[in-house]
């Protein structure tokens, strides 16, 4: 089987994290958000992934290439040389994905527990062109909704943030096709959502399935956060020993093994430290993903940040309200940043008392 990951461009969403590497290569709970999805595909015999991408193909290809031979699995890559939107990617990668057998689609922003063997076996079942994922939420007028009939899942329409209640279902990003779908699109900027669904489903082509269990789009710093706590709680039931435990912890937390916590620290709820990172005395962690080589100076106070790679913070700083600070960044002692998103390579030393940009 095949899968195709739409992983598009720039990933300004996510920026100052961004400007040091594409997105799919960011660490989300210690590990490249894309991992967690080729992982999961191959778990159920995928045996190439493609990748849909228009920005830093060689950057992505060299972090990834280790893991074909670790996960036996062959990555591929289908390069836009204009932004095809999110159908035109599966007609470039046409050659790649047309073996005769359904094939997986995903964004690549996308975190959830990845049900890709259920979502197969329904989609086998219903013998219609297309299956989507859908999620529950608790607003649907944000967002566009995906109308249904309950027996038996068959896509009936699309409403695009709806004033009156039609339902609570929308779009996970998570899709399985049959190939007759390439005959529907061509190489060109098209949209997947409003262009070729609404006909997929007049034509009684297309289902869904809804998605059980947590489900965030990651590609911006806020959901960024708020994703992470949902996937830490989900460990918690479903592989609790890779979290930490222990004095100072307040889960659920996780902690590479090489990083050094010292006395006195307390880390927690929703916190990863990745590798190689020193968490000085009396440091608080809150809400917090810290990336790789980074250090926080005594007695810090970090809440709903994001802390670039190979960073160091000094001692008695305090940050919160989704402040990110890009790779090597250096903030003085006794700094406060109240949302500030920091770009690479710069040095703090004066507070940062309301949101904004640091050029």
């Amino acid at each position: 089987m095949k899968a195709l990951i739409l992983v598009g461009g720039f990933g300004t969403r996510l920026r100052p994290l961004t400007l040091s590497r594409p997105k799919p290569i960011v660490e989300f709970a210690n590990k490249a958000m894309i991992l967690h999805q080729i992982e999961a595909l191959c778990k159920i015999g995928v045996n190439e992934v493609v990748l849909a991408v228009n920005y830093r193909p060689q950057l992505m290809s060299s972090y990834l290439k280790p893991y074909e031979e670790k996960l036996g699995i062959k990555i591929s890559y289908s390069q836009e040389t204009v932004p095809l939107g999110t159908a035109g990617p599966l007609a470039l990668a046409r050659d790649l994905l047309n073996d005769g057998e359904p094939f997986f689609v995903l964004n690549s922003d996308i975190i959830c527990d990845f049900p890709f063997a259920d979502l197969l076996a329904y989609h086998k079942n219903h013998g219609g062109e297309g299956t989507i994922m859908v999620t529950k939420v608790e607003e649907p007028s944000k967002y566009g909704v995906v109308v249904y009939k309950e027996e038996n899942g068959q896509i009936l329409k699309f409403v695009e943030k709806p004033q009156v209640y039609v339902g609570n279902k929308i779009n996970a990003g998570v899709y399985i096709f049959n190939p007759s779908i390439l005959n529907r699109i061509q190489p060109k900027p098209t949209s997947i959502e409003t262009e070729i669904f609404p006909k997929m489903a007049a034509e009684q082509q297309l289902y869904c399935m809804q998605l059980e269990g947590f489900w965030m789009d990651v590609g911006q710093p806020k959901d960024f956060l708020l994703g992470m706590g949902l996937y830490l709680n989900s460990l918690k039931n479903k592989a609790s020993e890779t979290l930490a435990t222990g004095a100072g912890i307040v889960g659920p937390v996780l902690i590479d093994p090489t990083s050094v916590i010292k006395p006195g620290c307390l880390i927690g709820p929703n916190v990863t430290i990745g590798p190689n990172c020193v968490i000085e005395e009396g440091s608080r962690l809150i809400n917090t993903t810290v990336l790789e080589g980074t250090t926080i100076g005594k007695n810090s106070w970090i809440k709903s940040s994001i802390i670039g790679w190979n960073s160091t913070i000094g001692k008695w700083v305090r940050m919160e309200n989704t402040s990110v600070l890009g790779e090597d960044v250096h903030v003085a002692d006794e700094i406060y940043i109240n949302g500030g998103k920091i770009l690479p390579h710069k040095s703090i030393s004066s507070s940062i008392p309301e949101p904004e940009i640091i050029m």
